[in-house]
């Protein structure tokens, strides 16, 4: 039996260039790769090209990676945290 607890997002901790470390809640990052993305619809990785929507793309985005090629030279990756309350 899987543990529910494995699939829970507390927050993502961002790494991103000429930045410090960031957390972001899920909803933040959402909105951080739907900003990207949103501008570069004409160069897309193959495996985003397949949705209609931006938000549909970050959504999947978030779920099956971890990190986003940017440009030469930079970089964007995230990683699911726990927060300990």
């Amino acid at each position: 039996m899987r543990d529910s607890i494995m699939y829970q997002e507390d927050a993502y901790v961002v790494l991103e260039t000429n930045q410090p470390e960031q957390f972001f809640t899920p909803e933040e990052l959402l909105t951080k790769l739907q900003g990207i993305l949103v501008t570069r619809q004409d160069e897309l990785p193959r495996d985003l090209q397949k949705f209609a929507t931006v938000e549909a793309q970050a959504k999947y985005l978030m779920e099956t990676s971890c990190e986003l090629d940017v440009g030469a030279g930079e970089y964007l990756q995230w990683y699911v945290v726990r927060l300990e309350k």
